[in-house]
C-alpha cells in the first residue's frame, strides 16, 4: 500500500451531457495524478490534486532533449460498473518506453494503485453512450533545470483523463490510408517501438500531406530500404487474406507492440483464423489488393480499437481495399474486443480489471 495524498477539487466542473459530441481527448476530468521522481530518493509524493497547469521551468530538459514518454489506456462504462482494459500491459509497456529513454521505471504496484485512487474520485466521468468511454493519459517526463545532454535526475509522472468519443469523426466507417515513401518516422535501434513523443513529432508532417490529399492516416514504410510496412501513425495494421488469414508487419523494434494488436492476434486465432506475422513488402501487398488477395484491411489501437481501411494511396495510386465496407472479419474482431471491454462478451482471457 501507498500513501496517496488526495486533494479535492472545490470548483468541480460541469460533465458533458452530450456523449455524441464528445469528440476525443478535448474534455478533461476533475483530478489528475502526479508522482516525483528523484535519482537516489526514488518514487515520492503521490497525490490527486484538481486538474490543472504544471509549472516547469524553462530550462526543463524535456523541453530541449524530448525526455518524455506516454501511454494510453481506457475505462469502460458496463451495466455495472467500470471495466479497465490490459492496463498492466499497458505501464509494464511504459517501463519498457522508460528503460529505452534512459527513465526511471516504476514498480507496477505504484502505477496500479495511484491510478484507482484517481479513477476513485473521476471514474463517473465515463460516459455512458455505446463506442465512448474514458480515456487515460499517463505521462512521464524530464524535470531537470539544466541544460546539458544527459538522462535527467528528477521526473515528473502524472495521469489526465478524458471522456471521450470515437477517435475517428467518422466512427467505424472506413477510412482511407496514404503509404508514406519519402519521409520516415523510425529505423530499427532506435525508439520506434517507444511510445515517446518524439516518434508522433516525427510523423506529423506526412499527416499534413496525407490529410491534404484525402486520406485519414499516413502508413510507414521501414526507413532504411522503404519497402516494407511498418504501421500506421496511431495503429498497427492488419491484412486479412481471402478471408481466412490474418497477415500483420512483424515487430522489428521500429514498430510499437501494441496491446490492442496483440488481443486482435489473439482473438483472431481464437477466431479459427490463421494468424501469421512477417516482413510485408508494400509492393506484394498492392498486388495482392489488386488481385483481389487482400479481402480486408485494419488497424488496430487503444484509441480507435478497430479501424476499418477500404482504400490505400501509393505513389499516386488509390488501390481500393473490398468491396469498400467493413468486412465481416473485421466487423467481428470489433464486436468482441469491444463486447469484452464493456462486459457484454465473456472475458475469457483474463483481461479486465474491474473497479
Amino acid at each position: 500500500m501507498f500513501d496517496i495524498r488526495i486533494q479535492r477539487t472545490t470548483q468541480p466542473k460541469v460533465k458533458p451531457t452530450d456523449d455524441s459530441k464528445l469528440g476525443f481527448g478535448k474534455i478533461f476530468s476533475d483530478h489528475m495524478l502526479l508522482i516525483d521522481y528523484q535519482e537516489g530518493k526514488g518514487w515520492y509524493d503521490p497525490r490527486v490534486i484538481p486538474h490543472g497547469p504544471l509549472s516547469l521551468d524553462p530550462a526543463s530538459s524535456v523541453l530541449h532533449y524530448g525526455q518524455e514518454i506516454f501511454e494510453g489506456a481506457k475505462l469502460y462504462r458496463t451495466k455495472d460498473g467500470y471495466n479497465l482494459f490490459r492496463i498492466r500491459d499497458n505501464f509494464e509497456r511504459m517501463n519498457q518506453s522508460a528503460a529505452r529513454m534512459g527513465m526511471a521505471t516504476m514498480p507496477i504496484e505504484l502505477y496500479m494503485e495511484s491510478l484507482l485512487a484517481l479513477l476513485a474520485l473521476d471514474k463517473d466521468w465515463t460516459p455512458h453512450k455505446e463506442g465512448t468511454s474514458l480515456y487515460i493519459r499517463p505521462t512521464m517526463i524530464a524535470t531537470d533545470s539544466c541544460l546539458g545532454v544527459s538522462a535527467a535526475n528528477n521526473y515528473l509522472y502524472y495521469v489526465i483523463l478524458s471522456p471521450s468519443g470515437a477517435y475517428y469523426a467518422s466512427g467505424l466507417a472506413p477510412v482511407a490510408i496514404y503509404v508514406e515513401d519519402q519521409l520516415v518516422r523510425a529505423v530499427r535501434g532506435g525508439v520506434g517501438f517507444a511510445k515517446t513523443g518524439g516518434n508522433y513529432a516525427a510523423s506529423i508532417l506526412a499527416g499534413i500531406k496525407a490529410k491534404h490529399e484525402g486520406y485519414a492516416q499516413v502508413m510507414w514504410l521501414d526507413g532504411v530500404e522503404q519497402r516494407y510496412i511498418e504501421e500506421v501513425g496511431a495503429m498497427n495494421m492488419m491484412f486479412v487474406y481471402e478471408n481466412r488469414k490474418v497477415v500483420t508487419p512483424a515487430l522489428n523494434g521500429s514498430i510499437l507492440a501494441g496491446i490492442t494488436r496483440d488481443s486482435a492476434m489473439k482473438l483472431a486465432r481464437h477466431m479459427g483464423l490463421e494468424v501469421e506475422e512477417r516482413q510485408m513488402d508494400i509492393h506484394e501487398l498492392i498486388a495482392d489488393a489488386k488481385q483481389g488477395k487482400v479481402t480486408e484491411a485494419f488497424g488496430t489501437g487503444t484509441a480507435a480499437v478497430v479501424s476499418p481501411v477500404n482504400l490505400i494511396g501509393y505513389q499516386g495510386e488509390r488501390v481500393p481495399i473490398g468491396d469498400g465496407n467493413i468486412g465481416t472479419v473485421t466487423q467481428k474482431l470489433y464486436d468482441t474486443l469491444t463486447g469484452i471491454q464493456t462486459g457484454k462478451v465473456e472475458d475469457t482471457f483474463g483481461w479486465i480489471t474491474r473497479i
